[in-house]
């Protein structure tokens, strides 16, 4: 399952459960159209994955191109919440292969005591949560 919300400080995703390749298109697709009416330039994405399940290749590939239609629409940085420290590790060699890891940065919920709070320090103020 999949949420997409609209924040003051842009958009707020929630993945959850398991997500197969048909369900990361169909948020693609959505996202796609969420950002083309958006009159936004620039804007910080959360996106809380503590219940998700991991991806299959398919999967991963739709979501790679999610994160680069969200950089290209504006996001100036995106912070992704996790729960275990291998989903963590995984999309943390996500972002650096993709490229995307500059804006980006992946928050272990069984290791950070208010991570959501770490999140929006990075999405808002740019406190780098690896820094500190």
């Amino acid at each position: 399952m999949y949420l997409i919300q609209k924040t003051e400080y842009g958009y707020h995703i929630t993945f959850s459960g398991t997500i197969l390749a048909e369900e990361m298109l169909a948020w693609l697709e959505e996202s796609r159209s969420i950002l083309a009416r958006s009159k936004e330039e620039e804007f910080g994405v959360l996106v809380d994955m503590r219940a998700l399940t991991p991806l299959d290749k398919l999967a991963t590939q739709h979501m790679i191109s999610g994160q680069a239609l969200y950089k290209s629409s504006g996001m100036i940085r995106s912070a992704v919440i996790l729960s275990s420290p291998v989903l963590t590790l995984q999309f943390l060699l996500l972002a650096r292969a993709s490229g995307i890891y500059h804006w980006e940065r992946y928050l272990d919920a069984s290791r950070i005591e208010n991570c959501e709070k770490a999140a929006l320090d990075w999405i808002i103020n740019g406190i780098d949560p690896d820094e500190l």
